[in-house]
């Protein structure tokens, strides 16, 4: 555990900016952005950003396509699963079902990822009894602190289902990543997941049309709020995320998302004095404990 402190220490740094980006994500939306030009917003700064960043320190590094068609659709489904898919699944869910049930289903997706790892890598990702129990009681931790003491879910099929695609859009990312990451560098899959994520967000706009003018985009308060998310939340913390995946591992980077509700009530306490109760306490202990039990690694 010590010789992947630093590792574990950005995951939860960069699981931190994520549960902030409600904030900037309402101020947004208060401006009159559809969660969909957010998402698109964003990932174009990243994007061009990220392009700029590859063009001018690593040229000669640079390349635009992956070595093979196969790699290039992996690209392609990182694309999907972590950008348009993930992005359009989990705002529209919020339409049809409660934050609480958006977030408890979305939020419980490394323990899908632990799942899907160990069912498509036998050989390489083994894990144990204390390893899943951990997982187990860090998705438990989660879901009381969603709760927050309030047993009370308000079933909706429509929108629970778009929060389990989101869930299982996040799970199939960290899966992706791993022979992903062992084929090309954290900033190349970074900047294909941008490219992708952009491009297959594009149909949507056919469906439903319209977009901010300038004047909007520009606008004091919406432009240091699309910074934030685009240079903070999107470009660094995908490529600080897709590096510890790397060196973590996909499941043990993303248990990680458990503590996405934590982070999010501790800014709701700071910034709009919310309070904190010992629900939340009690949650954040289990998420701990579970934590450190996923943590532990076979004895041989």
């Amino acid at each position: 555990m010590n010789s992947t402190f630093g590792y574990h220490l950005v995951a939860f740094l960069t699981v931190a900016v994520w549960g902030s980006t409600f904030v900037f994500t309402k101020m947004l939306l208060l401006n009159g952005l559809s969660p969909a030009q957010i998402f698109t917003l964003r990932f174009i700064i990243a994007y061009v950003l990220l392009l700029l960043f590859e063009l001018l320190v690593q040229r000669d590094a640079f390349h635009l396509f992956c070595s093979s068609w196969k790699d290039e659709l992996v690209m392609v489904a990182l694309g999907i699963v972590g950008g348009s898919l993930y992005f359009l699944s989990e705002n529209a869910a919020m339409l049809y079902t409660t934050a609480t049930n958006t977030s408890l289903i979305v939020c419980s997706c490394p323990l899908f990822a632990m799942l899907l790892v160990s069912l498509f890598y036998r050989d390489s990702e083994r894990f144990t009894r204390v390893q899943f129990a951990g997982s187990l009681m860090a998705c438990l931790g989660m879901a009381v602190v969603v709760l927050n003491g309030h047993f009370v879910l308000h079933l909706s099929p429509v929108g629970d289902l778009l929060a389990f695609c989101a869930c299982l859009c996040w799970a199939v990312y960290s899966l992706l990543m791993k022979p992903a990451s062992e084929r090309y560098s954290t900033v190349f899959i970074t900047r294909k997941v941008f490219f992708y994520g952009l491009l297959t967000i594009l149909p949507y706009y056919v469906v439903v049309p319209g977009f901010p003018g300038m004047e909007v985009i520009l606008s004091r308060p919406v432009l240091w709020n699309l910074l934030f998310l685009g240079v903070v939340a999107s470009m660094l913390c995908f490529l600080v995320w897709n590096w510890v995946i790397r060196k973590l591992g996909a499941v043990t980077a993303t248990n990680w998302v458990y503590f996405n509700p934590i982070t999010t009530i501790l800014f709701a306490w700071w910034l709009l004095h919310e309070q904190i109760t010992p629900w939340f306490l009690f949650g954040t202990l289990l998420i701990l404990v579970g934590m450190y039990l996923c943590d532990r690694k076979n004895p041989a």
